[in-house]
């Protein structure tokens, strides 16, 4: 039973050999596990060659040779064309189930590999190859049409629009095509050069193989960002509102936290950190938008021994935390919270009212709740990081709930590409030395866009300057550096006091 390598020994039910020292593996099938494990190779390289025959298919190749190669194919024209193509569907339908085929036997040949080897010195390695998703299908089609040249080959970065060539050398990268669509996208790519646009769409004029907004020196500022709105009310009217939560004042936010769960107490002993966010850089881009007041509904229990304080920081723009400015509550005219108590409960609606005066930009409010509790010597020293044990009498009177957490506001239009494009005009003239009075109504245009952002901003302390909320759409919404960021505001320093002859107003740097 042991190949005279050791005794066989059988207790409880249970045999086994007990070796010698000098055949301490005796209880390890190698021979049997050498064969599992090369089982399991084989099935690797089918799945490798099952790829590669789909790659190499009749149906794959024809839908390569139909796509179009006059533009650039974002990874979404290319889904929409897989999944057109039948001939295409049906041959992928036949790769997945063989590579199911293929996933089930390895899974089963791996479940008896580890079982021989429960026994043996050293656990079986053997790495599972990754079924690819019709996402990475896609990307390889993406590479196939771009990142395919000079017999080398590489992979597609559309966030870059580039090619990581395998070689290392970037000499797998195809010329690749310009995005044709609507406003300052082409019309169309040029012949010469791929790469460039050969015509543009109306109100668009073709600028070194870009698209460029025609006329950008006639166009008034509302024309750039919309500053007028629909919904303007006086301070008593949008109290009011508020107090009614009337639904023309709703800003549609995304709720992030890791520290609180709306509708559900927990113990706020120690700091707690929410965010109410908009991403506008991915989802609405042709809007800024308005902060005119902040609600929250906040319960607690009877005879609650935590009094909640909030602090609340705004981010007009985007960009990270450091980029965002504290609401100085009660400070310089600046308003304070109100809590209203909800009738027959122990909840109370929390409001803060901006109003027309205070109102400013926001791109996410981050708001953090440090609370003052008066508490028993027994609860003073706990690290209030545990579950919440609503059953017991001394401590469940710490415990607060948060719901409704709602900004209240509106949305201003905002033309980024018109705007860009005048911020590029003043960019290359300060760049290359050139009169900038030359080009004066953009200036001035650009000087009361700056005026009427920076306006917006928090009130300052007398003698401080005020907060620069320009520079910081600059970098964030029209996605400039920060050396063209220095550069453009340089130019409407030096033509406001130069030209017009007025006194520069100093300002803090935010982001």
């Amino acid at each position: 039973m042991c190949n005279g390598e050791g005794e066989y020994l059988c207790r409880n039910s249970q045999c086994i050999c007990q070796c010698d020292e000098e055949f301490p593996q005796c209880n390890c099938p190698v021979t049997d596990i050498q064969i599992m494990e090369n089982t399991l190779a084989g099935m690797t390289e089918s799945c490798a060659t099952a790829y590669k025959d789909f790659e190499n298919s009749d149906e794959f190749k024809s839908f390569l040779k139909r796509l179009p190669s006059t533009h650039f194919l974002p990874v979404s024209s290319v889904h929409q064309l897989w999944g057109d193509d039948w001939d295409l569907q049906a041959r992928y339908r036949l790769l997945q189930s063989s590579m199911e085929a293929h996933k089930l036997k390895m899974q089963r040949t791996a479940r008896k590999l580890f079982g021989l080897s429960i026994r043996c010195h050293h656990n079986p390695n053997h790495q599972m190859p990754r079924e690819r998703s019709v996402m990475q299908w896609l990307n390889r089609v993406q590479s196939f049409l771009y990142c395919n040249e000079n017999g080398f080959w590489g992979t597609f970065l559309e966030s870059q629009r580039t090619c990581v060539c395998h070689t290392g050398a970037n000499l797998c990268q195809r010329p690749i095509p310009c995005i044709i669509g609507g406003n300052n996208s082409c019309a169309m790519c040029s012949l010469a050069n791929i790469s460039l646009c050969g015509s543009c769409n109306k109100g668009f004029k073709l600028y070194r193989g870009r698209c460029e907004p025609q006329n950008v020196d006639s166009e008034r500022s509302e024309q750039f960002i919309s500053f007028e709105t629909d919904l303007d009310f006086q301070d008593l009217e949008l109290k009011y509102l508020l107090q009614k939560m009337d639904s023309r004042l709703y800003v549609h936010t995304t709720f992030i936290s890791n520290e609180i769960r709306l509708d559900t107490f927990f113990d706020p002993r120690w700091r707690k950190r929410m965010s109410l966010t908009l991403k506008s850089n991915k989802n609405r881009m042709d809007y800024l938008h308005m902060v005119i007041g902040l609600s929250m509904k906040i319960c607690q229990m009877r005879n609650s021994s935590i009094e909640p304080m909030f602090f609340v920081y705004i981010n007009p723009f985007s960009g990270s935390h450091s980029e965002g400015w504290n609401m100085p509550f009660g400070e310089h005219g600046y308003p304070r919270w109100e809590r209203v108590r909800l009738q027959n409960t122990q909840c109370y609606n929390w409001t803060l009212l901006l109003g027309n005066r205070w109102k400013t930009f926001f791109e996410t409010v981050h708001i953090y709740l440090r609370s003052r509790a008066k508490l028993p010597t027994t609860l003073r020293n706990e690290t209030a990081q545990g579950p919440v044990d609503l059953s017991d009498p001394a401590k469940r009177q710490i415990y607060i709930k948060i719901s409704d957490v709602q900004v209240y506001g509106y949305s201003l239009r905002f033309n980024a590409d018109l705007l860009r494009s005048a911020v590029q005009q003043v960019n290359q003239s300060y760049t290359q030395g050139t009169q900038f009075y030359s080009s004066s109504s953009v200036m001035l245009l650009l000087l009361d866009i700056r005026d009427r952002i920076n306006r917006l901003a928090p009130p300052e302390a007398p003698g401080k300057p005020q907060l620069d909320l320009f520079s910081c759409m600059l970098k964030h919404r029209l996605k400039l550096n920060n050396s063209e960021v220095i550069r453009v505001n340089h130019a409407l320093d030096m033509y406001n006091t130069e030209i017009l002859k007025q006194s520069d107003h100093l300002t803090a740097k935010l982001c």
